[in-house]
């Protein structure tokens, strides 16, 4: 299954990988279907020393939020956060909803390490970008207002985002 993401910047194709992460693709798709994404923004680039990051997108209004959704770690499901990939934000296990990042470089320290301390379940991949990484990288190295954001997020807001037109699934 692949979606179209329209954005301000050109489009970016992604599929979808439900065989091996089918709650967080399932979740994915009830936003898209019901267009919960269009018009909203990618808002955050964060960008690491060694040419790696991601950016992120999500619904924000309280009111088009569906429920969180139980967490698919990737050491259940054999995916990694390599470039290009899709994965579902959350604060702790099981509080996914309908934000979601691109990989930019490898980024395999937002996998599952199962025995390391601390909250350790990683994030949950669920597709890859087949095409428009040009454009994901774009976004990417956009630029950042330094003083906004809170916490891990902060000098990580896009200045300006960059706005998602629409997503569709990719016949």
């Amino acid at each position: 299954m692949r979606v179209t993401i329209v954005t301000a910047e050109g489009p970016i194709v992604a599929e979808l990988d439900a065989a091996h992460a089918p709650r967080s693709t399932a979740n994915f798709l009830r936003y898209v279907d019901a267009k919960r994404y269009d018009g909203i923004t990618f808002y955050r680039s964060m960008k690491l020393p060694w040419n790696a990051g991601v950016i992120q997108a999500g619904q924000r209004d309280p009111k088009k939020l569906y429920p969180p959704i139980a967490h698919e770690p990737t050491n259940v499901t054999g995916l990694s956060h390599v470039e290009g990939v899709l994965s579902l934000a959350r604060r702790e296990p099981g509080t996914g909803q309908s934000e979601w990042s691109i990989t930019v470089g490898d980024m395999t320290g937002l996998d599952a390490k199962p025995g390391a301390p601390g909250d350790n379940a990683g994030y949950a991949v669920f597709g890859r970008v087949v095409a428009g990484m040009d454009v994901v990288r774009r976004i990417w190295s956009g630029p950042t207002d330094p003083d906004a954001g809170e916490g891990a997020m902060k000098g990580q807001i896009l200045a300006p985002p960059v706005r998602i037109l629409t997503i569709r699934r990719t016949p």
